[in-house]
């Protein structure tokens, strides 16, 4: 059946939608403890959708106690890799079966247009699954050169638990570049989504069911950070912890860690990503490169190029085709295909980027589009500042919003000592039609990804992560693979 191309056609699917509210502990649906429960509502609209359990230091408990038991009980961790190869690729043809429900459950819990939802988020999960499992059985061990009496090899093996902790900005894409490293190689898995978004990656523990995948493989806890986050951070018998989510958070963790059983900690946390536009660049590329880098997903995108560095000789034509761009994006109800710029997640992150861009007009920015929202929707029109300086919060602080900062520069030197002014570095972007530019700026540039002529390069053979206080994890590839395993040597000497 072909997927919903209507507003009238996602709100009738709306209607016959069944909304999870518990949490999924050893392939079951678990209510908190206590009853505990909070509110998650549709940015797009302020309502109601679910009163969702909310987990407490117990359910945490016992999720990881599901997820030990399961591990080194070994059904799982010690299947083949066969056989787990076969389970996650039923995984994905499940994922791609259900995907209008899983594009409407994502568009409804964080706002995102449905249209991206359903064409990039959805197969893109579905795909990184598959990915990563047609991987599993190509992935070899050493051994080392010895002397004729003795054998060393040296082998992966699953870390243990995992915990992992994914934000609301891409509640499905995120969690599997987590999950599917993380489960194709062993291990057992606690997760937990942020508050805000859960029912993706609780329909998702629904189908590995479905798939064959073991009772206690995969548990979710729902609930509120401070308590539940902070219980599975602090948890002794988790073995490694993967995050995505702000710097101060990832901060956290690393404190718990060294506060618990001294785990793996991997963050992959902020950003304030530069775009460096040089005069020798396509500029009508450039622009429409621009657009994407910060408005996509209405700016809640950690790798945002919120920072965007022009040569003042173009600067100008760029502002004025930039502007003119950014005002023909279609911004409104998340449900309608048509549109390209979805609601804020919520009343209070409204509030945060509108004391954003008014600290900037206050600090000498030029505002030149936007800097206003419908506060009762939630919808924050995008909004771009001339005239910024690097010292202005605004080309500052990572804002997490459809706000850009235009800044000028006169030299390359200028451009990339801008450039790498940030306590971040997720990623930047370079657009220039010079190649011995091109390799001189990226390779000097202090960032997890540059993307050359483009924004957000992004694949499952590359790795995803930053500099600095970006954090040190990273997502995507073989690479990825370092987080959920940890190497063996065994030595044998011969007779």
């Amino acid at each position: 059946m072909s997927s919903p191309t209507t507003k009238q056609g996602w709100l009738e699917l709306k209607n016959t939608l069944v909304y999870q509210d518990k949490a999924w502990i050893d392939g079951k649906w678990h209510s908190a403890y206590g009853d505990e429960t909070y509110e998650v509502t549709n940015p797009a609209t302020g309502e109601t959708i679910v009163t969702m359990a909310a987990c407490q230091q117990q359910d945490v408990d016992l999720a990881v106690s599901a997820a030990k038991r399961t591990f080194e009980s070994g059904t799982w961790s010690m299947s083949s890799p066969s056989h787990r190869k076969e389970v996650l690729k039923k995984l994905a043809a499940l994922i791609r079966e259900n995907q209008d429900e899983l594009a409407l459950l994502e568009s409804l819990n964080m706002g995102k247009p449905v249209a991206d939802a359903l064409n990039l988020d959805i197969p893109g999960s579905a795909a990184c699954i598959e990915w990563y499992a047609e991987a599993i059985d190509k992935i070899y061990g050493d051994v080392a050169p010895t002397d004729a009496n003795n054998v060393a090899t040296i082998t992966r093996e699953p870390v243990g638990v995992v915990g992992a902790v994914v934000p609301w900005n891409f509640p499905l894409d995120i969690a599997v570049w987590k999950l599917a490293p993380a489960l194709v190689t062993g291990n057992s898995v606690v997760l937990k989504p942020a508050e805000e978004s859960p029912h993706t990656v609780l329909k998702l523990a629904e189908l590995a069911k479905e798939a064959g995948l073991p009772d206690g493989v995969l548990n979710i806890i729902t609930g509120i950070g401070s308590v539940a986050g902070q219980a599975l951070g602090l948890h002794h018998d988790v073995d490694s912890l993967v995050f995505t989510g702000s710097t101060a958070t990832g901060k956290r963790f690393l404190k718990y860690s060294a506060e618990s059983n001294m785990k793996q900690v991997w963050p992959e946390t902020g950003g304030k990503s530069p775009n460096l536009i040089f005069a020798d660049c396509d500029l009508d590329k450039a622009v429409e490169g621009a657009v994407n880098g910060i408005f996509f997903n209405q700016g809640e995108v950690c790798s945002a190029n919120s920072r965007i560095l022009v040569d003042n000789k173009i600067r100008a034509k760029f502002v004025e085709a930039f502007v003119e761009a950014a005002e023909k994006l279609v911004i409104g109800d998340p449900l309608d295909p048509e549109t390209q710029v979805g609601a804020i997640i919520d009343q209070a992150q409204v509030e945060r980027i509108l004391a954003a861009i008014e600290t900037a007009k206050q600090q000498g920015a030029k505002l030149v589009l936007g800097g206003n929202a419908d506060l009762s929707k939630r919808f924050l029109h995008p909004t771009i500042f001339d005239q910024v300086t690097p010292s202005m919060d605004v080309a500052k602080e990572e804002i997490f919003g459809p706000v850009a900062s235009i800044i000028g520069f006169d030299s390359e030197e200028e451009a990339i000592a801008i450039a790498n002014n940030s306590i971040y570095g997720l990623a930047a972007s370079v657009w220039s039609n010079d190649i011995s530019r091109v390799y001189r700026v990226s390779k000097r540039l202090r960032a997890g990804t540059v993307s050359v002529n483009t924004v957000d390069a992004l694949d499952f053979t590359t790795p995803f992560g930053g500099y600095k206080q970006s954090g040190f994890g990273r997502d995507l590839s073989l690479y990825a693979l370092d987080k959920f395993t940890q190497l063996k040597t065994t030595w044998i000497k011969l007779s």
